[in-house]
């Protein structure tokens, strides 16, 4: 994939255009929204750099940035829970990516669980929040990430 900087694109082409051209930030990453095809469940929120961007559009398989790590990973290349991308969409400033994938095995989180938005906020409260868990490990991490 080309890319073009935002300077070289007005905002109506970014906009109404047909022309694919993320805008990363200062960092050189895009943020990266991830829901199940089938069901619509957000699974997780991730970033990619160019690289990630391209390797995911070239093999339909899930890369990522590891903003933590500062390294590129596949995901699933670890856990066996590989996400093939069904549909990917850009937001109308093309600064968020959204993929909508079949997540391969148990899950999408790294904590065993299926969504890594596994604990509510209650509303309607004031001061100290307490987290609500709505979301069950359904694997265990340990054997799975060695």
């Amino acid at each position: 994939m080309t890319a073009l900087a935002m300077s070289e694109k007005s905002q109506a082409d970014l906009e109404e255009g047909t022309t694919c051209a993320p805008r990363f930030d200062a960092n050189g990453l895009i943020t990266a929204v991830v829901t199940d095809a089938k069901s619509g469940e957000l699974l997780m929120v991730a970033h990619m750099n160019r690289e990630a961007l391209d390797k995911t559009i070239a093999s339909g398989e899930a890369w990522y940035y590891s903003r933590s790590r500062k390294a590129l990973w596949k995901k699933g290349e670890t856990s066996g829970h590989v996400q093939r991308v069904v549909e990917m969409r850009v937001d109308c400033d093309q600064d968020a990516i959204w993929l909508k994938v079949e997540q391969q095995g148990a899950g999408a989180c790294h904590t065993g669980r299926r969504s890594c938005f596994y604990r509510a906020v209650p509303l309607g409260k004031s001061g100290a929040v307490t987290l609500e868990f709505c979301g069950e490990k359904i694997f265990n991490p340990a054997k799975v990430y060695k």
